[in-house]
């Protein structure tokens, strides 16, 4: 994106971009030309998805947020444009995702609203966000850098005025000292103290009141009522060493926060990495292998391209020639690389392990599969549970309120003692910031959303954590949800002279011109080459006959191949389809194919009844096939022969009697009872339908991560709880001691940074995974 925009000689908008102190200045209409260029439907492939119709929606990077309030403003603000339909922002990564009609209103029109109120958006681009987090870096780093320095020398100078008898210091040499600390305070609060200006003039310009509000009156109260006692030359007013401290403690609290905050990120960042820049595009293949290297962003539909060993895959695509192993362990959370092999489809950031392959592009850009994981992460990290919502109103009053109960505490000190009252109203000011409040959700949801996708679960809407956690029933679909969902060779036994590796190839080569899936299970289950037969044919519902040399050879149905009943082995597999090999009116194999329950399934089911679960089976098979994998599972509750009508029935009446339901499930007919359930899980390799209903989705169908995933539901709800009452009784307590006068205006910068970073503290133990 960025080589597009230099590509087109307007490389001096990234002049604009980094330009400081322009926020509250009209923007140039060169800017606003410029940002016009991006509705440009080619320039926008390569970051905005299509939708149905006119909706598009855009990956943006936000520059300028520095807190929970800045996410809040930002969504507010865009939610008011008519056209917008949905604005997500990751607080955890500063990636913003609009969703917009683009009948109504044009992406550059959004651009200039998060403009207007002094924010800098930008098409989403790794490289560029790495870039920009490592400025910002820079410059949190630069200006802490000078408060501390301004701190250490300023109390340097108030040390000894705080200790030494009155008198004892001459006069000469004790304004000295004050003046000293004004001009090393200067720093400090036209510098180092900006960030928190620059917060309050965007809430002012949208006629609110925002965290960074109290602690800006704070400040520039504190520095230049120390002035004003200074030039006065008002001994007992000078505090210029408590407005560099607690400037130096706030930047302090939120650079750490910065450093946690990226930390419960990574995983969502490391997801958005995985796409290299470069790709080898094969020109004229199969004559030749020849390639040639080109940007992966202006890659298109149907190239095909050379993925080397050791390289990652570029873009979603088809294997046309080669089969390797592909490491999807970033995508999937499975640690062991998946074979794949011609036909099969591979998908974009993972990484060929072992043999080149020639890819064919099926999708790009937004279209990929990584780019829809990446939607669904932010999706989900944006949208709030009901804490959440409690504690961000609760958060925006508080604040108006704070600036109430200041008021009130300056005009009663003021009347009661008036030399401490600046002080004491300042302590309020800064103490009391809901900052940590407002970080308790956003920091516990975006590190559990990250050690989900770790593990292989995407959590797609931001209610699933919240009612994870409180679930008392869980509902399996059968088919590619308990079972593998395609047919299995699952036993053979042979009654002749042919051996098992002879009757597989033999059964394999009469169904190799089928396409049923019994046909595919005796292929894949065969590894010996298919003899050559004859005079095939086929008889609709009953079997296939073929001719091998001079013998007649029969597969299908028992009956059809022999008119006497077979002997059925004692360990015959229930409920499994039987298929019957012979000649001459005599059986001489039989092979069981059926659905194979995951490995899995079994240790699923247990560790989720021994955390007091209620299971239940809800299928459309036959009742026999239904019934033998409940008693073999150890199911509490089965039903047969299912209708998606008798499915959302079964669940609802559940619901009616007050059980909180998870349902999982893989196909089109399971998406309305996904839709219906208080919390549902799609298996990936489902149907988009089922997949689109589902609140979380299980990226490679490893049942396996269940319990797991349970059990950080409720860890991460546990520690909300903890986050939330930490914050409400931490002000509750700071408060009123503020206002009673016993906290300084240092010691009040101290708690609120403390508090903030003791918040996102507990929230980083939901990063650690479980050994």
């Amino acid at each position: 994106m960025a080589q597009t925009i230099i590509d087109a000689g307007l490389d001096d908008y990234y002049q604009h971009r980094t330009e400081g102190g322009r926020q509250a200045e009209a923007l140039p209409a060169e800017l606003l030309q410029q940002m016009q260029l991006y509705d440009n439907d080619e320039l926008q492939k390569s970051f905005v998805h299509l939708e149905s119709g006119q909706v598009r929606e855009a990956a943006l990077m936000l520059e300028g947020i520095t807190c929970a309030a800045c996410v809040w403003l930002n969504e507010q603000h865009l939610r008011r444009l008519p056209g917008v339909l949905t604005v997500d922002i990751n607080y955890a990564t500063h990636r913003a995702r609009v969703r917009w009609d683009n009948s109504r209103l044009q992406l550059s029109a959004i651009l200039e609203a998060i403009a207007a109120i002094g924010y800098r958006a930008h098409p989403y681009d790794a490289s560029r966000q790495e870039a920009l987090h490592q400025k910002e870096r820079k410059q949190a780093l630069n200006r802490l850098w000078v408060a501390g320095l301004s701190m250490m020398q300023v109390m340097m100078y108030a040390v000894p005025v705080y200790m030494a008898p009155d008198g004892e210091i001459e006069a000469q040499y004790l304004w000295l000292l004050h003046w000293a600390s004004f001009v090393l305070t200067v720093p400090v609060v036209i510098y180092s103290a900006t960030p928190f200006y620059r917060a309050t003039w965007r809430d002012l310009k949208t006629r609110r009141a925002g965290m960074d509000t109290p602690v800006t009156i704070g400040i520039l109260t504190a520095f230049f009522a120390s002035f004003w006692a200074l030039i006065n030359r008002i001994e007992h007013g000078i505090y210029f060493d408590s407005v560099s401290m607690f400037v130096f403690l706030l930047l302090g609290g939120r650079y750490l926060e910065g450093v946690a905050r990226r930390k419960t990120g990574e995983a969502t960042e490391r997801l958005v990495k995985l796409l290299p820049a470069f790709a080898h595009r094969l020109d004229n293949w199969p004559a030749s292998r020849d390639s040639s290297e080109v940007a992966a962003a202006n890659l298109a539909l149907g190239d095909l391209l050379l993925v080397k060993p050791g390289e990652t895959i570029p873009a979603d695509g088809i294997i046309r020639d080669g089969q390797s192993s592909i490491d999807e362990s970033l995508l999937s959370g499975e640690s062991l690389p998946v074979a794949r092999r011609i036909g099969e489809e591979v998908v974009a950031g993972s990484v060929n392990s072992a043999s080149p392959l020639v890819i064919e592009v099926n999708r790009i850009g937004q279209g990929t599969r990584l780019a829809g994981i990446v939607r669904l992460l932010d999706q989900a990290l944006a949208e709030k549970p009901r804490l959440a919502l409690l504690a961000d109103r609760f958060a925006s009053v508080f604040v108006a309120a704070l600036l109430l109960v200041a008021l009130a505490t300056f005009a009663g000190w003021y009347w009661y003692e008036p030399a401490r009252v600046l002080w004491i109203t300042v302590a309020v000011l800064v103490i009391s910031c809901p900052c940590a409040l407002s970080l308790a959700t956003p920091a516990a949801l975006t590190a559990a959303t990250g050690h989900l996708a770790q593990l292989g679960v995407l959590t797609a809407r931001g209610h699933a954590l919240e009612t994870l956690s409180k679930i008392s029933d869980v509902v399996f679909d059968k088919t590619g949800t308990l079972t593998h969902g395609r047919m299995q060779l699952l036993q053979l036994q042979t009654f002749g002279s042919l051996d098992n590796g002879a009757a597989l190839a033999l059964a394999a080569a009469i169904e190799s011109g089928s396409e049923h899936p019994i046909a595919r299970a005796l292929l894949a289950a065969n590894a010996a080459p298919l003899p050559a037969l004859g005079d095939v044919v086929n008889t609709p519902g009953q079997g296939i006959s073929a001719r091998l040399r001079d013998t007649v050879w029969r597969l299908g149905r028992p009956e059809f191949v022999s008119s006497r009943a077979p002997a059925i082995p004692d360990n015959w597999p229930a409920a499994a389809t039987c298929i019957a090999l012979g000649h001459d009116d005599e059986i001489v194999a039989l092979f069981a194919i059926g659905d194979q329950p995951r490995a899995e399934a079994a240790a699923v089911v247990q560790q989720l009844q021994r955390r007091g679960l209620t299971l239940h089976l809800l299928s459309g098979d036959a009742a026999p096939a239904v019934e033998h994998l409940a008693a073999n599972l150890g199911l509490d509750h089965a039903r047969a022969a299912a209708t998606p009508e008798d499915k959302l029935a079964y669940v609802s009446q559940l619901q009616l009697q007050g059980r909180r339901v998870l349902m999982i499930g893989d196909g089109v007919n399971d998406a309305p009872v996904l839709a219906r359930a208080d919390v549902s899980l799609a298996m990936g390799g489902g149907t988009d339908v089922a997949r689109a209903s589902g609140d979380l989705i299980l990226i490679h169908d490893e049942l396996g991560r269940l319990p797991a995933t349970l059990a950080l539901a409720q860890r991460t709800m546990h520690i909300i709880r903890q986050n939330l009452w930490w914050a409400a009784l931490y002000n509750l307590l700071a408060l009123p001691l503020a206002i009673a006068g016993w906290v300084t205006p240092w010691l009040a910068s101290l708690g609120m940074a403390l508090s903030s970073l003791l918040v996102v503290g507990n929230a980083l133990r939901l990063i650690k995974r479980d050994k």
